[in-house]
């Protein structure tokens, strides 16, 4: 078994008045070569945009990029004719594939938006660029793992052109629960959203992040109420 552990105050911090994101791995500004990557994912960023700002038009090719809104309404927009509004609860994914445009706006003027911007690589390139988007039964991560991204299309959760899953917990103190890989040679990175965690050993807190992998199954303990997103990828 192998681990990696990445306090929430180690990570890179980028502060443009009406953005303040936080950097896992290495993106934009912040570069660290220990922090590149986990496996095939390689970037997760906790982005706080301020009101009726954000990301003008931009291109992306040949990355499977996740959204997750944590608090607000994130308006997007992209060159495949797509004009949608995400909110906590909602998971929205986009295959980048050959190539696509898209702009992403705080929709209130008055409140920020925050949420995970994070990017996996594909296991296939230059596919036909794709976007989708689904609502979540908040209730179904209540002390137990609710899975939101598979590899499958006609499993729980949106799809991604990888052999990766993701679930997110909202886990009561004294919870405890087995998280079993599902991939070989898969790696799961956890990132605590809030409260304390353990996994196995290792004590955790809000928004740090934990990468294992080299073993088939972890037991998750919450010390508080928490909640956690486990982020299982293909290492190589």
């Amino acid at each position: 078994m192998k681990t990696v552990v990445h306090k929430s105050d180690t990570r890179g911090n980028a502060n443009h008045g009406w953005l303040h994101s936080r950097h896992t791995f290495s993106f934009a500004g912040y570069y660290d070569p220990q922090r590149m990557n986990f496996g095939v994912l390689r970037v997760l960023n906790d982005d706080i945009v301020a009101g009726g700002m954000g990301f003008g038009a931009h291109p992306h090719d040949n990355m499977e990029i996740i959204s997750i809104p944590l608090e607000g309404d994130l308006e997007h927009k992209d060159s495949m004719g797509n004009k949608t509004v995400i909110r906590n609860g909602d998971i929205q994914v986009m295959s980048a594939g050959t190539g696509i445009t898209h702009s992403e706006y705080n929709k209130n003027a008055d409140k920020e938006v925050k949420f995970l911007q994070i990017w996996m690589f594909p296991n296939k390139g230059n596919v036909e660029p794709r976007y989708d988007q689904i609502t979540l039964n908040l209730e179904d991560r209540h002390n137990k793992l609710q899975q939101i991204l598979s590899p499958n299309p006609e499993d729980e959760g949106v799809w991604v052109h990888q052999n990766a899953w993701f679930h997110l917990g909202k886990l009561d103190e004294g919870f405890s629960t087995e998280y079993q890989i599902k991939g070989a040679g898969n790696g799961v990175y956890a990132f605590i959203l809030n409260g304390d965690i353990s996994i196995n050993d290792q004590k955790l807190n809000s928004r740090d992040g934990f990468g294992i992998w080299e073993t088939d199954k972890f037991t998750i303990s919450a010390n508080s109420n928490a909640e956690i997103l486990l982020m299982e990828v293909p290492m190589a």
